[in-house]
């Protein structure tokens, strides 16, 4: 007999939230998970009506704390089996350690929290309580994303020397904010947003990308954060130089003002014997550059071993595409592989079983600390005039 579906909760994704859409199906995606109950909308009223006019069947809650609350209080089974916080930065850490203390696994939107302080208490509560907990770095559950992880981490491009990661958008090149537009109101308000706009909200994917493909960490920055548009009181253009903890050096980089540019996530990895670059607006494919011979192009579901670059290749690795080569993957089955994997990992923990979370299949509760380590410093260089500042890791 099959597993029966996990149920999970959502917390935010009301009033026309982009993010809670391909979450949704994500969890939809495999048939062993399923979205029931969830807590929309701050306001009662509201999150109540959105949950009567929801696309499909689900119980909806006042406000996060009586969903915490009460789901808590039911068994194994017809509780939710984890909390998806989609929710505006600032109401990331409250619903987030609630559901720890309460022994509910957590996914959860990045960046992990509004500040460090937070940080380090979700850290501590996480690990007290030993609760799965994942942080929605997206463009990780691109298959090529592991390819390129595997390819690094196994020295085929030699020791690692430079690498450029960023993420380029346009669509805050102009006062967006005054539009009526929610998600860049919310975006440029400090209080909602945290110490940086466009680190926060895709620098901290640029990061992401970078320590996940090389396995390296950042241990100093020396950060520029610019304003171009006027009257903004955080950053909308960000460039960090950066040293990593092999001794090699790069670039995290972001803009939300590079007109023409959508979700323009890339890096490019320079090692001692060859270099590799990847765009997720590309995700089926990735570059291999060696010395003195053509590029070489691997394509998702078109990859062989023992080719002259590549070597023997793990079985699980390739075990993942399930459709042939030339029917795309994206966006939605990336957001499903990070939510599949979780899932393994929340069954173990209601079986009362070991469990990884170790960072290698999604983004863990550390790489959520990293990105607002991460954060901090870049805004205290910034503000000290460029200067170098370790890491708090």
């Amino acid at each position: 007999m099959s597993e029966r579906p996990l149920n999970v909760g959502l917390i935010g994704g009301g009033g026309g939230a982009f993010i809670v859409q391909p979450h949704q199906r994500a969890i939809h995606f495999d048939g062993t998970r399923r979205v029931t109950v969830a807590a929309l909308h701050p306001d009662p009223e509201v999150a109540q009506a959105e949950a009567a006019a929801w696309e499909y069947p689900l119980k909806g809650y006042d406000s996060y704390d009586d969903l915490i609350k009460q789901e808590a209080a039911k068994p194994l089974g017809e509780r939710i089996d984890y909390a998806l916080i989609v929710t505006p930065n600032h109401v990331h850490f409250d619903p987030a350690i609630k559901c720890v203390q309460a022994g509910i696994p957590v996914f959860c939107e990045k960046p992990l929290t509004l500040n460090i302080d937070e940080a380090k208490q979700l850290v501590d509560a996480v690990k007290e309580k030993n609760v799965p907990f994942a942080v929605s770095h997206t463009y990780l559950g691109h298959w090529t994303s592991r390819f390129a992880r595997f390819i690094v981490k196994s020295g085929l491009l030699g020791d690692v020397r430079w690498v450029d990661s960023y993420y380029l958008q346009g669509w805050l090149a102009a006062r967006t904010e005054d539009s009526g537009n929610a998600q860049a109101e919310w975006r440029v308000d400090p209080k909602k947003s945290g110490a940086s706009l466009c680190g926060g909200d895709i620098g901290t994917h640029a990061l992401m990308q970078l320590r996940y493909v090389t396995g390296l960490d950042v241990t100093r920055v020396q950060a520029h954060l610019e304003t171009f548009v006027g009257g903004r009181s955080l950053d909308d253009h960000f460039t960090t130089y950066v040293e990593l903890s092999n001794g090699g050096r790069g670039l995290v980089r972001a803009s939300q003002i590079a007109i023409g540019h959508k979700n323009d996530l890339g890096i490019e990895i320079n090692g001692t014997k060859g270099s590799l670059v990847w765009r997720q607006e590309f995700p089926e494919e990735l570059t291999i550059r060696l010395p003195d011979q053509p590029d070489r192009t691997y394509f998702r579901g078109s990859v062989s071993a023992n080719d002259g670059f590549l070597k023997d290749l793990p079985e699980e690795l390739m075990a993942e595409p399930n459709i042939p080569p030339g029917h795309p993957e994206a966006f939605h089955d990336a957001f499903a592989r990070l939510h599949r994997c979780f899932e393994q990992d929340v069954r173990a923990y209601n079986d009362g079983k070991p469990f990884e979370c170790d960072g290698s299949k999604y983004a863990n509760i550390d790489d959520g600390y990293m990105g607002m380590a991460f954060i901090q410093a870049s805004v205290k260089s910034s503000q000290e005039g460029n200067v170098w500042v370790n890491m708090d890791c």
